[in-house]
């Protein structure tokens, strides 16, 4: 790989999101201009992330706007405007369950505004590309840990199936434009600021609200948990890893996801290391010291049975590999929701709760 020397100025879509947001503090932490934009759709509470683009705001290196990726002008005036080297892509519509009820949202979001972002880059040739997919996209592999090139084009949701067609566009327009691109495949994905929609954020609100929580698949379920912090600084690390164009490599790595006719690449974030679905129900007990009140329920449709990552190749890029154990990051969790919860509800009705 190449280690350019860059300016540090970065444009990324969702940085009112989970993701978005703590990368994009990162960043400006490190003296990074970074430029925001997010649509503040109503999936999930609007007010979590206009808090989070405040907090932003509260730094003078960040820029935020907000509106559509689709909207073309908009783009194109941010990048007048601010000229961003370096494009991180995290805007999406997430969830596989709600895709299955609402797939003209995943449609929009994730291919058409996606497909804006390519024309973006195709017409003002960013140094590197960055783009936030999944490991949904594995499907129900028995080939597991999961690792970049094994076959991954049988995903089970229609969530997955637009994170696969973007891969997929993404690297027709690296092909055909030279765009250095660099796809995340991010493995189950938890924290401080967290989305809603999300077991940890779910099962944490249920807990301390003494409602029962719904164990998918009667428990049979593991998953590969990821510390948004680990995460960041996976990425954090993966901006200055840029893919070079084929004719110009010298130095392969082996089992490298690069691809042979485009300076492409795909990446895996995760913990390497899976935990049972009633382990980390266990852990999240202990950090709130309450019991919860299980539903053991069927598994649902588009649901994984088990995700594992295969980090070789992110450590050889890198050298990093994820350091935060799973009790200290459910514990983190919990202290940010009882923190952030008790400024924006009734502080007696919360501290009854956590009797």
């Amino acid at each position: 790989w190449k280690d350019l020397k860059i300016n540090k100025v970065a444009l990324i879509t969702g940085s009112a999101g989970f993701i978005g947001f703590h990368l994009a503090n990162c960043l400006v932490s490190k003296d990074w201009k970074v430029i925001g934009i997010d649509a503040m759709t109503d999936y999930y509470d609007v007010g979590l992330k206009q808090a989070r683009h405040k907090i932003l705001k509260l730094n003078n290196k960040f820029f935020g706007y907000e509106g559509l990726i689709q909207d073309q002008r908009l783009l194109d005036n941010i990048y007048n405007e601010h000229k961003p080297n370096i494009i991180i892509h995290l805007a999406a519509q997430p969830g596989v369950r709600y895709s299955i009820e609402n797939p003209q949202s995943y449609i929009d979001s994730n291919i058409l505004g996606s497909f804006y972002i390519f024309e973006l880059a195709k017409k003002f040739k960013p140094d590197h590309l960055l783009i936030g997919s999944t490991s949904s996209v594995y499907g129900n592999s028995d080939n597991l840990p999961f690792h970049e090139n094994q076959k991954s084009d049988m995903p089970i949701s229609l969530y997955a199936a637009t994170k696969k067609s973007n891969e997929i566009l993404a690297h027709s327009y690296s092909h055909l434009f030279s765009i250095p691109t660099t796809i995340f495949r991010f493995f189950t994905v938890y924290g401080p600021w967290g989305r809603p929609d999300m077991a940890l954020f779910k099962f944490t609100k249920n807990i301390l609200s003494k409602l029962p929580i719904d164990i998918y698949n009667y428990g049979n379920m593991e998953r590969d948990f990821t510390n948004i912090n680990d995460l960041v600084e996976a990425i954090n690390l993966l901006i200055d890893v840029i893919p070079i164009c084929p004719d110009k490599r010298k130095n392969i790595i082996p089992n490298d996801s690069l691809s042979n006719s485009a300076p492409y690449r795909i990446v895996n974030i995760g913990n390497s290391n899976s935990v049972n679905l009633l382990k980390y129900v266990e852990e999240l007990e202990n950090a709130l010291k309450k019991k919860a009140i299980k539903n053991f329920i069927q598994a649902q449709k588009g649901d994984l049975m088990k995700t594992s990552s295969d980090i070789t190749l992110l450590k050889n890029l890198t050298g990093f590999k994820p350091t935060i154990k799973l009790r200290d990051g459910i514990q983190e969790f919990v202290a940010w929701y009882i923190s952030y919860y008790k400024e924006n509800i009734k502080i007696q009705d919360f501290e009854n709760n956590l009797k």
